[in-house]
Order: C-alpha cells, then structure tokens, then sequence
C-alpha cells in the first residue's frame, strides 16, 4: 500500500474555481472519507487523484513519488465507481479479469488466481458466470470492487459506490468495505455525501463545502469538537442545534430565556456567538430547568426525537420513548454545559471549549 498527500492542490474550469488549495495527508492503510454536500469538490479531488481531471495548481504525490503529471494508468491506483461500470457481454470472471489481460503480462494462471482470489474474498465465487444482468444491485458492486481488488494497486478510490443501493444492503456493504480494509490493509480514499457512511467506515473524515477542506479529523474528534459551523451542522442525525446567544464576560452566554456560563480555553467573547448543543445533550425535566414548549415527535426505535420551542429558537431533544412529554405542553431543560461548543458569529469558527 501507499501514502498519498495532496499539497496546496487546486482546480479551476476557466475563471471558476472549485477547489481551493487542499492539503491533505493520507497515511498507508488508512481509510479516508471526502463528505460533505453535493457540489462541494469531493469527487473532483477523487478523480484528480485518479488523473481523471487535471490539477490546475499544487502537487499530488503517491507513496513519495510526484505524479501531479503522470498518466491514470501509471499512477498505480484503482477506482470504483457509482455506476459500477461493468461490461454488459462479459462474465463476472471476465469483467474481474479483462484490465489485467489488457494492461499486465501477467499469465492466465496468474490472472486466475487473482480473480478467483479475490471472488473468495468478496463472497462471489457462486457468481463468476454470471453477466451483470443476472446479479443485483449488491452483486454487482462486489464484483466493481473484485475488479480493483485483482490488481492490487497502491491506491483503492472509491466515488460513492453504495449511493445506488436500498438501505438495508447499505448497511451490509458498509460492514463489507470496513472488513475488507480491516483484513487486507488497504489505503483507500472514499468518497461520499452520506455522513452516516463516512462516521461509519473512516478512519478519518475529511469535510468540505464550496471545494474548500473545513475539517480533518477521526469521527469522534469531527463529531464532538466540530471546527465550524459548517461541520457542526453538517455532522450529526438529527444536526447540532445552533442558538444566537450574547457573549459576556467571563466566559457566559445569555440568551432571552436564559444565562449560561462555560468552561472556555478563553475569558474575552465575542459580542455575538452561537451556542452549539447535540440532541443527545438535552434533557427534559418536569419540575425545573429553561422551560421550552414541546412540539411533535419522532420515534427512532427505542429513543424519539422531539422538538422543542425556546422563544423562536427550535431544538431538537434525544429521549427515551418512554419520557416523550405531551405536544403542546411547556416542560423544564436541561443544557449539558460541559459538552456545549461555542462559535462566533462573524467567523463561523469555533471559539475552543475545553470540554
């Protein structure tokens, strides 16, 4: 395997830029995802990786090696694309085995063993004679990937491979994809709009917006100390709740309906900031607490998701579906205050609570 870094890459078509001087880092064997929405860059730094699309300005070297002008088929990676891309006439077999026929020396008996190697891996060795046609939805994404696997490249790309799929087999290809990186120690570079795939499968996540890298961090780091509110909001099921609050000095923030102090890595605030809470951080109280008029629910298997009203401020509380209070009514809350975040309004970025 291999490490990749991006450095100071850049994109433009004509006069309009798409990504903004990337730096990235891409350890070996490691599993990073690109997410963020649709239009963000993601998948035009995957395919500038590829050398699909050309770098207008920076550098992309793969394990040392500068390859910013190099060919695609010299870059020694693979890619899996959205639409599988198979050959509609071909076996599986076939589709598996035809890039190293066309582009190695390999022997058949070599090539053989690699397509039959990596059909046992996959679980699809039962499908080998079968044309894309005959296979679902899931069949034939194993098959795309048995067809990176056989060429053992440095570099495994992947540009949102699972978005076709219903959710259940989703779920079944996101355990097969971390096994196989897991098992076979692969460097892989995944791309995806979906978050739940990238906090699932990444060992780190990078998060954009507007072709501009706003994060790079593991999941946990990404989901608990979010840089910006980009990342706040965009991170997370249900997203973190963002309230307009007043900074104060030493450290408080006052709202309308209520004054809060925080443990902050800082005394002086700015006038305006936004108080960032997650769902799971609120709790509800009957008797005491800001009181909040309760809306509809949600339920999410064993929790539910409820909404709240604090003045013109919507939230969104995590609950157990036993402790769901009635729509309508006005109940106590609860702020966790040693995991809340705190932004600045004008900048967007986070003010660095220690919690």
């Amino acid at each position: 395997m291999a490490t990749v870094n991006l450095n100071e890459v850049c994109k433009s078509y004509g006069d309009r830029q798409t990504v903004h001087n990337v730096n990235l880092s891409v350890a070996d064997k490691e599993f990073m995802v690109l997410v963020g929405p649709s239009g963000c860059g993601k998948s035009t730094m995957l395919r500038m990786v590829a050398g699909l699309e050309d770098i207008t300005s920076g550098q992309l070297m793969i394990d040392g090696v500068d390859v910013t002008n190099v060919a695609p088929q010299k870059r020694d990676i693979a890619m899996v694309f959205q639409s599988y891309a198979l050959y509609p006439h071909m076996t599986a077999y076939r589709n598996m085995a035809f890039g190293l026929m066309k582009t190695t020396r390999l022997s058949k008996a070599e090539i053989d063993h690699r397509v039959r190697e990596a059909a046992e891996i996959l679980h699809i060795t039962d499908l080998l004679e079968r044309r894309p046609k005959e296979l679902s939805g899931g069949e034939r994404q194993r098959v795309a990937i048995g067809r990176a696997l056989v060429r053992q490249p440095k570099v495994f790309l992947f540009d949102e491979p699972l978005s076709n799929l219903d959710a259940k087999l989703r779920n079944r290809m996101r355990a097969e994809l971390k096994r196989l990186h897991e098992e076979l120690g692969l460097t892989v570079i995944y791309v995806t709009h979906d978050q739940l795939e990238a906090m699932t499968l990444g060992t780190r996540v990078a998060v954009m917006s507007k072709g501009i890298l706003q994060q790079v961090g593991t999941p946990m780091e990404i989901y608990m100390k979010p840089a910006n509110m980009f990342v706040a909001s965009f991170i997370g099921t249900p997203e973190m709740t963002l309230i307009a609050c007043a900074g104060q000095a030493g450290g408080m923030v006052s709202h309308p309906a209520f004054s809060q102090p925080l443990q902050l890595s800082q005394n002086a605030l700015p006038p305006q900031v936004m108080l960032g809470i997650r769902p799971e951080e609120l709790r509800f109280d009957r008797t005491s607490g800001i009181r909040v008029k309760v809306g509809r629910s949600e339920f999410v298997g064993a929790e539910a998701l409820v909404e709240v009203l604090l003045n013109d401020d919507r939230m969104i509380v995590k609950t157990g579906v036993m402790d769901i209070p009635e729509a309508g009514t006005e109940v106590g809350l609860h702020f966790d205050m040693t995991r809340a975040r705190l932004f600045d309004t004008r900048t967007g970025q986070s003010l660095n609570l220690q919690a």
